[in-house]
């Protein structure tokens, strides 16, 4: 299947998700991460879920990162105000006083610190579906393929799925950065 198509299929398998069922897939995914043979790094970029959007939301695993290094920092993205950039940056969570919603309705970091792409050590990529080649479909911006590509090149990008990796995503450009791990709540994939 081509993105466009995938992104309307996951995003109605994600509608049907109830909330009993996501916080069973939620725990799996979270049991799936900590199995991840990896020291937790201490800087790490996350995202904060859109309301309503029924994806998952990485602050399960914030905090057990947060819980098994003291010395972390988190950043979130925000993205510039010229939309037609498809450009984001880091923020440091800690430094900004407040959250807003950007105009795609996804909350951001109103101030603080911006963190460069290169002090990254673990990004954790916002996705719909990824395939068996570590190769995800987004929401179709290409903000995190544009960041991504500015991350050092041992910076691990880790993506979280509701669902198992499907075999193939057929329209994968130059653009595309892949993930290093896919998680799924049955297993721990490693694309590298």
């Amino acid at each position: 299947m081509k993105k466009e198509a995938l992104r309307i299929h996951f995003k109605k398998k994600r509608s049907e998700l109830t909330d009993q069922m996501k916080l069973k897939i939620d725990d799996l995914l979270l049991i799936q991460f900590q199995k991840l043979l990896i020291d937790i790094p201490s800087n790490i970029m996350s995202y904060l879920i859109k309301e309503d959007s029924n994806e998952f939301d990485p602050q399960y695993i914030i905090d057990y990162c947060s819980f098994k290094n003291l010395d972390i920092t988190i950043s979130f993205p925000v993205m510039l105000k010229d939309f037609h950039s498809a450009e984001m940056i880091a923020v440091d969570a800690a430094s900004s006083s407040t959250f807003i919603t950007n105009a795609y309705g996804i909350p951001e970091p109103k101030d603080g610190n911006e963190i460069s792409p290169e002090q990254l050590d673990l990004v954790i990529v916002p996705l719909l579906c990824f395939d068996q080649l570590g190769n995800r479909v987004g929401y179709g911006k290409g903000y995190y393929d544009r960041f991504l590509k500015k991350c050092r090149k041992d910076c691990i990008k880790i993506g979280f799925s509701y669902f198992s990796p499907i075999e193939r995503i057929e329209d994968i450009n130059e653009f595309d950065v892949p993930l290093d791990y896919g998680i799924s709540p049955d297993a721990i994939h490693e694309f590298h």
